[in-house]
């Protein structure tokens, strides 16, 4: 059975490059313009891997992970962060609430893919 990605993400771009490197290899995409939309999506639907964007309208990538790892049903989905932002304590604070990956944007499709393979094994 295919494994599901969400792709939170408010830049469609962005969402569309990720999508495209990751349905070529066949995981199944679920997308959301913010956190709020993403934390909702992940709450019903059978999601094995999240991707967000960092810096979002309404709900940020941080935000979303603290809810999903607070939320039994949501707590053991890995997250990776995506973004342009390279503060070192910024991907601290990622690394203590418990994201699994940090991906500097722009970034490679062939990277982006390896990397969530990684995950899924």
């Amino acid at each position: 059975m295919a494994k599901t990605v969400l792709i939170v993400d408010d830049v469609p771009t962005v969402r569309n490059l990720a999508k495209f490197a990751l349905t070529k290899a066949g995981f199944v995409i679920l997308e959301a313009e913010n956190g709020s939309v993403g934390l909702a999506v992940a709450k019903s639907k059978q999601i094995d891997l999240v991707i967000s964007a960092l810096n979002m309208p309404v709900m940020g990538g941080f935000d979303l992970a603290k809810a999903m790892k607070a939320d039994p049903k949501t707590q053991n989905i890995p997250i990776f962060i995506l973004t342009k932002d390279t503060n070192p304590d910024d991907a601290q604070i990622g690394k203590e609430i418990g994201i699994r990956a940090w991906i500097i944007k722009p970034f490679v499709p062939d990277k982006l893919l390896a990397a969530v393979k990684k995950a899924l094994e």
